[in-house]
């Protein structure tokens, strides 16, 4: 499975998604109001779990976290 769509079941399985099938990659998460600051916590937690990164708290931004699209492109660039 991809990291995109390990993303996004992970989204759609753990948060209300009212359309999944319409949450587009680019979505802004936070927007849409699938997610909250807890929300993107559990999401992290999810990432460092599945994929053996760290992510620090620097590194908490809407530029890394608020779309399936960003979420994976950040944990691509984690991994090497």
């Amino acid at each position: 499975m991809s990291i995109q769509a390990d993303v996004r079941q992970f989204i759609v399985k753990n948060f209300y998604v009212a359309d999944p099938a319409g949450l587009a990659d680019d979505a802004s998460l936070l927007d849409k109001g699938v997610i909250d600051s807890t929300g993107v916590l559990e999401v992290v937690a999810h990432l460092e779990s599945t994929y053996g990164i760290k992510v620090d708290d620097a590194e908490l931004l809407p530029e890394n976290l608020d779309s399936i699209a960003r979420i994976s492109a950040f944990v691509e660039k984690k991994k090497g």
